[in-house]
């Protein structure tokens, strides 16, 4: 098979692990800690791509441990607001939720660098914002906490891509990666002590589990296969793959924890998912094209 075409394939597949996990880290984590669940994803993460990354381990010097702090403190925020907004929430609803980030990146950036945005990213704006009302505005005006803390992880994984964006301009981010994960399971660690009474050895085998799949298929293997990616494949095409991360969580909430796909999730997750889309295609061209993130 040709190598390009496997790529592909191996993308897809891994979009299906990001979406699938927002349902087994519910299941996996029922009543226990976010944070300790956190933790040992993160922990078992950096050993495994300390392994895969060991050349880059190797020559880690205090520039690349620095830029990992910087890039561990929203991603941190955000895989741990959402985290802690599934046990709040449905996997299904949560997953599209979190795709808002895409919308909220040429925002963000709007805010803060003052660049122009063009009138689509509007349109998608306004798009998803209707989707979201219709998500999560339930019949008396009320937001589910789940969902506002989903928002606020969006928030900060637009704030961690638009970071990693700035530095991976200066310099190669490989190095970081590992450090990154590291300070992502020190943070985690450090939240979890501040909590009484929680069970640091779960008994039960779905947590377990759920910190295997998280850590190997979620981060390992989605890191390793796009940063390969990135040298056989544009960012234009890895960017139309990722959209369907939510698709996929909708998916696996449905199979795998039984949750009922009504009408709000189905009308809103279709606005947000068209959001998505609309801020990436370039309407100018003859082709449709997908711009780089």
């Amino acid at each position: 098979m040709e190598k390009k075409r496997l790529l592909l394939i191996l993308l897809i597949i891994g979009t299906a692990f990001w979406g699938i996990s927002y349902s087994i880290t519910k299941m996996a984590i029922g009543d226990y800690s976010p944070a300790i669940f956190l933790f040992y994803r993160f922990l078992l993460a950096v050993i495994v791509l300390t392994i895969i990354f060991w050349k880059y381990v190797r020559e880690t010097n205090l520039e690349a441990i620095k830029t990992g702090v910087i890039l561990a403190i929203p991603m941190f925020l955000g895989i741990h607001l959402q985290t802690i907004g599934l046990k709040h929430t449905n996997a299904s609803q949560c997953s599209f939720i979190a795709g808002l980030t895409v919308i909220i990146i040429p925002l963000l950036k709007l805010a803060i660098y003052k660049t122009n945005t063009s009138l689509k990213i509007w349109v998608a704006a306004l798009t998803a914002l209707t989707g979201l009302f219709i998500i999560a505005i339930k019949e008396k005006f009320e937001i589910n906490i789940g969902d506002l803390y989903t928002i606020a992880g969006a928030f900060a994984f637009a704030v961690y891509l638009i970071t990693v964006e700035k530095h991976s301009a200066l310099k190669n981010l490989l190095y970081s990666i590992v450090p990154m994960f590291a300070f992502c399971a020190l943070f985690t660690f450090c939240i979890a002590l501040t909590e009484n009474h929680s069970d640091w050895f779960p008994k039960n085998d779905t947590f377990w589990l759920g910190v295997i799949y998280c850590a190997l298929f979620s981060t390992a293997y989605m890191y390793t296969v796009s940063n390969i990616s990135q040298r056989y494949l544009s960012a234009e095409r890895v960017a139309v793959i990722y959209l369907f991360e939510p698709v996929f969580g909708a998916i696996g909430a449905f199979f795998i924890l039984g949750e009922n796909l009504g009408w709000r999730l189905l009308l809103g997750g279709t606005l947000i998912f068209s959001a998505t889309i609309i801020s990436e295609v370039n309407f100018k061209k003859d082709k449709l094209l997908i711009k780089k993130i």
